[in-house]
């Protein structure tokens, strides 16, 4: 060592050393968890500690090439769009990350966690993909599909009708594209289907001669249901699992929760509004009622899952189409979009915007919202600054 050198302190030799076993035991522990539990390796969280991420802008307008029937899904940093002629998914700056040629009559998307599910309603296949690959192709058989939900997990159920158009048919499929569990109904119309957040029960919506009902499977071992929620002369058009477990139903008339047990309290009832549109994310919804009579006049609402209302303001212009995600809500009304927080507070516009041709909006992220159309889709910008 030459003169005047210094060795290396200890002390900071002893950080090093624990740094690096910190980083060995993550890695060595996330690669035994993901071969034990059959998913396949990604280090991308780890390498991205260290290479700085580069913010990407959004484009301008996406062009996407699926044919019509355009049905288009955020995926976490990009977009997937599914048509009659394929899938396509693009980045956030519109790059094309995925296309494949899919022909479809009645194409519909369902997406969670960077994992989508494209089907045809009334056809028979399906196909699940990330951002970059198809990872499943699955037909059935004697039957048409329904509709098809994916879960954060990579887990997805697939309802199905046959061709009597009466029973049903719901398949369970785990990550790696097995089928797990598979329920046939006695009687009712199927209509969805939706796994909780564990994938230990699955949810099986459908429409009886009495009403709407809701149907439990707990341990997805077994035939006979666990229990069931019954909403006699009223119709359920949607559900959503909320992180807990529970389950949020929306109604022609109410908000429900439902817990394991098919116990239900109605959250929020609006028999004295008429709904027209809704938007869940996570243990929060989005609720847009009209008032009876003539006009658009009516009230925007955001709850939490316990149905406590975190916002509420007065609307008196024509709702689309609205987005709830990570705490943002885009409405796309006849003259653009706005943006609100959680509370209902509204963000600042961002120049200005025009609503000509398009009818859906889905937020990107919680600065963009794409405004969609049957040959558009435009991204538009929040404005900057808090919301008022």
């Amino acid at each position: 060592m030459a003169a005047g050198d210094k060795k290396p302190d200890k002390k900071w030799r002893r950080l090093i050393g624990v740094v690096f076993s910190v980083a060995s035991l993550a890695i060595f522990t996330y690669i035994a968890v993901t071969l034990i539990s059959g998913r396949s390796l990604s280090m991308d969280w780890f390498t991205g500690m260290f290479s700085p991420r580069t913010r990407v802008e959004a484009a301008d307008e996406f062009n996407f090439e699926v044919g019509r029937s355009r049905s288009m899904a955020d995926m976490g940093g990009a977009v997937a769009a599914v048509g009659t002629l394929g899938i396509q998914v693009l980045d956030i700056g519109g790059n094309e990350l995925l296309r494949v040629p899919y022909i479809m009559s009645h194409p519909a998307i369902n997406s969670a966690n960077g994992r989508a599910i494209a089907f045809d309603i009334g056809g028979t296949s399906v196909k699940v993909f990330d951002r970059t690959q198809i990872i499943s192709s699955i037909d059935v058989q004697g039957t048409v599909i329904v509709s098809a939900s994916i879960n954060n997990n990579g887990w997805y159920c697939v309802s199905t009708q046959g061709s009597s158009g009466f029973g049903g048919v719901a398949t369970v499929y785990n990550d790696r594209n097995i089928a797990v569990y598979r329920v046939s109904l006695g009687s009712g119309y199927v209509l969805a289907a939706h796994l909780s957040p564990d994938n230990r029960s699955l949810a099986v919506l459908n429409l009886t001669d009495d009403g709407s009902r809701i149907t439990f499977y707990h341990g997805l071992n077994k035939q006979e249901p666990d229990n069931a929620f019954n909403l006699p002369g009223g119709l359920i058009l949607d559900m959503h699992y909320l992180p807990n477990g529970d389950l949020l139903a929306v109604s022609t008339y109410a908000l429900v929760l439902i817990d394991r047990n098919g116990a239900s309290s109605s959250l929020y009832e609006y028999f004295d509004k008429r709904l027209g549109g809704y938007s869940f994310d996570g243990d929060s919804v989005a609720l847009y009622l009209l008032d009876h009579g003539v006009g658009f006049g009516g009230s925007l609402l955001t709850l939490d899952g316990q149905g406590r209302i975190s916002g509420q303001r007065d609307v008196d212009r024509e709702i689309l189409s609205m987005s709830l995600s990570g705490g943002c809500l885009a409405v796309l009304g006849s003259d653009g979009v706005v943006f609100f927080d959680s509370e209902l507070r509204e963000f600042p516009q961002s120049g200005e915007q025009s609503a000509a041709g398009v009818n859906k909006v889905i937020v990107l992220g919680i600065d963009n919202a794409l405004a969609i159309g049957e040959h558009s889709a435009v991204v538009i910008k929040r404005g900057e600054g808090g919301a008022e």
